[in-house]
């Protein structure tokens, strides 16, 4: 299994990282992709990459991080781009649930770091809560051969897969397919197993039957069992088809 979306360097982790991994690597877990938040994550993520040889590291700003001075943030990321080589642009995105005060600079911070990708190579990791169809939107107007990435903590309908497919991205499965409420499974049988890649997004949206504990990547397992059974397949065949899925879209060749 590939983790596409693990905030291994996260505090939730510092009494028991190098455990935790181990408990993922012992069940199946073959590499780690870390998306980061702000300028102030890079440091702890680095050194888990450093650290952990199994563990990538990525860069952007998160659009919860976005703020009126968000342009010093970026410069700072720019230039950590231009010094060594990333995985990833991300998280980026838009997120219209916690606050929307400064939601045009979350809109112009988003277009600046999708600039990124196109110029390095790279695919974007996108967040997208309570803003699917306006960061879909802008996708489909920059939308080029370049341009391709993930809809990390997809939550939508299987029309609203098709239409990210059709931009050449894929979608992040997460604990929320394990959800009772959750309104993603119901929607797993009529999305194509192509369009899919597996995440935590530890240590946040533990699955079913953890909820409400610390999520860590070795629930990944979990993840891939419930859309095995809602796609009716093995899980053999689930996790082959989303590993060659994200080694696909990390240009893991």
């Amino acid at each position: 299994m590939i983790e596409t979306h693990a905030h291994l360097y996260a505090e939730a982790f510092d009494k028991d990282r190098s455990e935790m991994i181990e408990r993922a690597i012992d069940s199946g877990v073959e590499k780690f992709y870390m998306p980061n938040i702000d300028v102030e994550s890079i440091d702890g993520m680095l050194e888990v990459e450093h650290k952990y040889p199994q563990s990538f590291a990525t860069m952007g700003l998160h659009p919860c991080s976005v703020d009126k001075q968000f342009e010093k943030s970026l410069y700072v990321m720019e230039d950590w781009l231009n010094k060594r080589d990333f995985v990833a642009i991300g998280e980026i995105g838009l997120d219209f649930y916690w606050d929307k005060t400064y939601k045009q600079q979350q809109f112009e911070a988003l277009k600046i770091q999708i600039e990124w990708a196109k110029k390095f190579g790279i695919p974007i990791i996108l967040h997208c809560r309570d803003s699917f169809e306006e960061t879909l939107e802008i996708i489909k107007s920059m939308s080029d051969e370049k341009l391709t990435g993930v809809f990390h903590c997809f939550s939508g309908t299987a029309k609203q897969a098709q239409e990210v497919s059709e931009l050449n991205f894929k979608i992040g499965i997460g604990g929320v397919v394990t959800f009772k409420n959750g309104g993603l499974a119901e929607h797993i049988p009529d999305i194509a197993i192509e369009n899919m890649v597996l995440e935590t997004d530890c240590p946040y949206l533990t699955p079913t039957p953890h909820r409400g504990k610390r999520n860590e990547p070795l629930y990944l397992e979990l993840i891939a069992e419930k859309i095995a059974d809602l796609k009716q397949m093995s899980k053999s065949a689930l996790i082959k088809a989303t590993t060659a899925n994200a080694k696909s879209l990390f240009n893991d060749v």
